[in-house]
């Protein structure tokens, strides 16, 4: 019996609920996260990666698409092999400090301290591809044009960098020799690299393997399924090694064959024309420039680009009404692609992709120039018979050199020689309407036959 006012036995006092945050803090998972090689394998991986994004910034900084492309390939290319050999050498920790006897007598299933002994070498190199894949989205946000970053095959990279890190890790405990992380990461590059080389669909089993066109989209599955067929090989290899029924490892197994079938079986559709993307949008010039919403915003530095040319061809009849680039018309399996036989009154205009950094033409001049050579190559002369004569086709050249450097010069045109000197000095000497009756003449000539191409 208790008296009032006396404080209560020692035995029966309240205890204070342990906080939540101490609880995490002390919490074996976290204590492995901060120790081992984890969180180094995670830095090297980010190093790595954004060195390997860092030097080629003018190819992909523009584009969404250019960069997730080469995230996938930089990412998965760099950042697999590390995953691997780093999850092998933790693998390989126990049997190195001869601890395997005391992991053993810890009241955990060994598929538990399996995990647990896994989860730094498999979480930090995944977190290290994300925060590089981060970097490299917030660099391309401010000069990128129309479409969207694919998130889903971001995720889907992550994945298979843990889904590797696992795998090494697997590897490293039935193989704890030291040399076997470093054999295993050279194995794993050829392994991921060697599909970019080949042909058959069954290349889309490899994470790495780049898609390099501004105006596709992934189906909408495709992540998921890259996820499934990389998670679940790991997720078996794991489950075969430390479950106590290894026959559950037949499910992720079986889960990653479905996938892989699908991915194999879908192939090259995979990816599908964006129609948005490809969507035109044109300036109010004459003729009009019209590009991508991919390049929208390259749109204003094109048009002054080709003010000129787009000036000088204006009354010449058979001159183009439109220059137009990006994708033009459905190839082989309804795939954008550029058509080098433009409709009456469009001409393809010339590519941006090799003249852009960033949000900018590099040199506006030689864009110009290549605009206006574009006109005169935009023609399919396959089936044209040659002719024995070369004089014809030497003078139609030079013909052709001289009006592309008067229609967009460029200072580098005496490489092309007195011939087509001698050519552009007649168009120069011409009066406005000569220059027009002429030009409409050379559009009206066959490109095909050099006999054909008017003498100025």
């Amino acid at each position: 019996m208790t008296l009032l006012g006396t404080s209560p036995a020692p035995d029966t006092a309240p205890t204070t609920p342990t906080p939540l945050s101490h609880r995490l803090r002390t919490h074996p998972l976290t204590t492995e996260l901060r120790r081992g090689i984890g969180p180094w394998a995670g830095l090297a991986v980010l190093v790595v990666i954004a060195f390997g994004m860092g030097a080629h910034t003018n190819d992909w900084q523009g584009h969404w698409a250019r960069t997730c492309d080469l995230l996938r390939s930089s990412g998965l290319l760099l950042g697999g092999p590390l995953a691997l050999a780093a999850g092998c050498w933790s693998g390989g920790r126990e049997r190195r400090r001869r601890t395997g006897a005391l992991r053993a007598s810890l009241p955990r299933t060994p598929l538990r301290q399996t995990l647990l002994a896994a989860a730094p070498a498999v979480l930090w190199p995944a977190v290290g591809y994300l925060l590089a894949a981060a970097g490299s989205l917030l660099a391309t946000w401010p000069y990128a044009g129309g479409g969207r970053p694919f998130l889903s095959l971001i995720a889907a990279d992550a994945v298979a960098i843990a889904s590797l890190s696992l795998l090494g890790f697997v590897a490293g405990r039935l193989v704890p020799w030291r040399l076997t992380a470093p054999l295993l990461a050279a194995l794993g590059y050829v392994a991921l690299g060697a599909p970019t080389y080949s042909a058959r669909n069954s290349r889309w089993l490899s994470p790495a393997l780049e898609h390099s066109y501004d105006w596709d989209r992934p189906v909408w599955w495709f992540g998921a399924a890259a996820a499934v067929w990389t998670a679940g090989l790991a997720a078996a290899a794991l489950l075969g090694y430390a479950a106590r029924v290894r026959a559950v490892a037949l499910v992720p197994l079986a889960a990653a064959v479905g996938a892989a079938v699908l991915l194999v079986h879908t192939a090259d559709d995979l990816w599908r024309p964006d129609p948005g993307a490809a969507a035109l949008v044109c300036d109010d010039g004459a003729p009009a420039v019209c590009v991508t919403v991919v390049e929208s915003r390259l749109l204003p530095e094109v048009s002054r680009a080709t003010a000129g040319l787009r000036a000088k061809l204006r009354g010449v009849e058979g001159a183009p009404e439109r220059l137009v680039g990006g994708p033009w018309e459905d190839g082989p399996g309804h795939r954008q692609k550029p058509r080098y036989a433009p409709a009456k009154g469009t001409d393809r205009l010339t590519g941006l992709e090799f003249a852009v950094v960033r949000d900018h033409l590099t040199d506006p001049a030689l864009y110009a120039n290549s605009a206006a050579g574009e006109l005169l190559q935009d023609h399919d002369c396959t089936s044209a018979e040659a002719d024995g004569d070369t004089r014809y086709g030497e003078r139609a050249t030079n013909i052709n050199d001289a009006v592309v450097q008067w229609l967009a010069p460029v200072p580098s045109f005496s490489y092309y020689g007195e011939g087509a000197e001698r050519q552009l000095k007649k168009i120069e000497a011409m009066s406005d309407g000569e220059r027009k009756a002429y030009l409409t003449k050379y559009f009206a000539a066959d490109p095909c036959d050099p006999k054909q191409v008017p003498v100025p």
